[in-house]
């Protein structure tokens, strides 16, 4: 059953022609030149209760406008938004009261205060019964030791901290639908692994539908089944993301790490001279001293590469990867599935 149901949905914005220096400043007072710009152009899904959903694309794709009309912020241009049976943008007050939303860079959490009188606060906000309170604060206590916390005024968190709480938060009153924004951004590993714990587990416990945008690949590998990309304001992939990884299941990554200097793009051209085919074969070099070669099996043995390989440059040590989650998203929004 669809919590979640969006159709040709658009959302368009009048922007002005600015002209430039003061005179020009001066005639932008009085101008009527505007131009439109479409930050969604036909988007259409539909997410089930309980899913959890990867939602990606590029910086200025569409993501973060698509979301503020999902949560009533934005009224669509045209298109039809239903969110667990409310229009967003029409029944926000009735609306809000079932839903949670975390943004990465801002937090619902008041500064000045110590964290648990922020969770009391929302607590007669949302009107949440002693009884759901006390539960859930014992949940997140249970899985993230949350009640260390508990004095400590907000100002003095660490980022990390904060991000916590503020997805505490969001989840306090068991809301149905939950948007995450970049929930792990600007984090380190172990924070991480403790704000996904979290999502995972009340997602599990609670068969709470979540939507989240994020540009950490692994956020989506390890929440998400299903991820939906976005680009220019329209749909380009909606599916399973192993669906995803097995259409470039032929391509490999071959590293190497040389026991001598050599010319990176003298390499290149060897290869790619040496090889025919119809999308020739990637290389770069990585941070760590090593030379990635991404090939198509179907095209090129592995085999073969590694012996004409062998016969340029005298190799310390191979390795052979399947292509990182990473770049293959990046191929999809250059065009690499059509």
């Amino acid at each position: 059953m669809s919590i979640i149901q969006i159709e040709n949905l658009c959302k368009s914005f009048k922007v002005l022609n600015r002209h430039q220096g003061f005179g020009g400043a001066v005639r932008d007072l009085f101008s009527r030149d505007y131009k439109i710009v479409k930050a969604v152009d036909n988007i259409s899904m539909s997410i089930d209760k309980g899913e959890m959903v990867g939602f990606v694309g590029p910086n200025g794709a569409g993501k973060s406008t698509t979301i503020k009309m999902m949560t009533g912020v934005l009224e669509p241009t045209s298109g039809s938004i239903k969110v667990d049976n409310f229009v967003p943008y029409k029944q926000r007050m009735k609306y809000v009261q079932n839903i949670g939303v975390v943004f990465g860079q801002r937090t619902q959490l008041w500064w000045e205060l110590p964290v648990i009188e922020s969770f009391r606060i929302l607590k007669e906000i949302f009107e949440i019964d002693d009884k759901t309170y006390n539960t859930n604060m014992g949940l997140f206590n249970d899985l993230v030791g949350l009640d260390s916390l508990h004095s400590t005024p907000v100002r003095f968190l660490s980022l990390g901290q904060r991000m916590l709480c503020d997805i505490v938060a969001a989840f306090l009153h068991n809301p149905k639908i939950i948007f995450l924004d970049e929930p792990t951004i600007g984090l380190d590993v172990s924070i991480k692994n403790k704000i996904r714990g979290v999502i995972k587990e009340l997602n599990t416990r609670n068969k709470t539908t979540i939507l989240l945008t994020t540009h950490d690949i692994s956020d989506l590998e390890i929440l998400c089944k299903r991820i939906i990309i976005v680009d220019k304001g329209s749909t380009i992939f909606d599916g399973d993301i192993q669906k995803v990884n097995s259409l470039f299941g032929a391509y490999r990554v071959l590293r190497l790490e040389m026991s001598e200097q050599f010319d990176l793009e003298e390499l290149s051209n060897k290869i790619k001279s040496n090889f025919k085919c119809r999308k020739l074969p990637e290389i770069e070099a990585s941070e760590d001293g090593w030379i990635n070669i991404t090939i198509n099996l179907d095209e090129i043995k592995l085999v073969d590469m590694l012996n004409y390989l062998l016969t340029l440059f005298p190799l310390k040590d191979i390795k052979v990867e399947e292509v990182p989650t990473e770049k293959i998203i990046r191929e999809i929004y250059e065009g690499g599935l059509k």
